[in-house]
């Protein structure tokens, strides 16, 4: 992928002179690796080298991460103090993080549900997969709340707030429950994606700016994935208005 086509599938969704947020597309990597390819991080810097006639190098701190395959909203930092705090709050849980998903029903039987149920589960890391085991035999523990929010067939569509932030956490602790994410066979889905994600997004992030006293609330849109893969979300007026609602719930908490 050159420059050009990366600048096409990255949407800017929040930049001032400390932050820059994008809806990152599935597929790209946030930072780069041994492979070589272009990341998230490569483009926004050429972006910003370019926008602003910057010479040299442009500084661009990763506060976290997502998953190769998964889209949405992901902060960067353009200065080393908004890095440094920026990643404190992260590490000390105080972002809010929602993210959607459309999930496989494979266990049970589900309906859409008013509450936010709560997970906790010991994890450990075998090559690069994230298996939930007893705490005795945990590596880590990962801890999420989720909300089914519409249900339809062998399909439901989920809210998910992410509390910890392991590798492949949400992946790992849907399917331990029988709702593997939708595209993703690693961890048991059955259904692909043509375009070789899977349905889990990154939808909303809530913190504190790093020099003004003030919330930054940042919404990354739907990906059309979702919507083949979950033609129901179709027949919802505004559904991420509908998921901004009920994400609420925990940013008001």
């Amino acid at each position: 992928m050159n420059n050009w086509d990366a600048y096409m599938k990255i949407q800017i969704i929040y930049e001032d002179n400390h932050l820059i947020a994008v809806n990152k597309p599935a597929g790209l990597l946030t930072q780069g690796d041994f492979s070589g390819e272009e990341c998230v991080l490569d483009v926004v810097k050429s972006y910003l080298k370019a926008k602003y006639h910057k010479p040299g190098n442009v500084f661009l701190g990763i506060v976290h991460r997502l998953d190769r395959q998964v889209s949405g909203a992901l902060v960067l930092a353009r200065t080393s103090k908004a890095a440094s705090r920026l990643f404190e709050q992260f590490k000390a849980r105080s972002v809010i993080k929602i993210y959607c998903a459309i999930v496989e029903l494979q266990r049970y039987d589900v309906t859409a549900s008013e509450s936010w149920l709560y997970l906790k589960n010991g994890m450990r890391r075998e090559r690069d997969v994230t298996v939930i085991c007893d705490e005795g035999e945990a590596e880590s523990v990962g801890e999420l709340r989720y909300r089914i929010l519409h249900r339809h067939g062998s399909k439901a569509l989920l809210l998910v707030n992410l509390i910890t932030g392991k590798k492949h956490q949400i992946r790992a602790q849907l399917s331990a429950i029988g709702m593997p994410v939708v595209g993703d066979v690693k961890y048991g889905a059955v259904t692909t994606c043509p375009d070789g994600s899977i349905c889990l997004h990154s939808l909303l992030l809530n913190f504190s700016h790093p020099t003004k006293n003030e919330i930054v609330s940042i919404a990354a849109p739907i990906p059309f994935s979702f919507y083949d893969a979950y033609p129901e979300l179709r027949m919802i007026p505004d559904p991420l208005g509908m998921m901004r609602k009920h994400a609420d719930e925990i940013a008001l908490r």
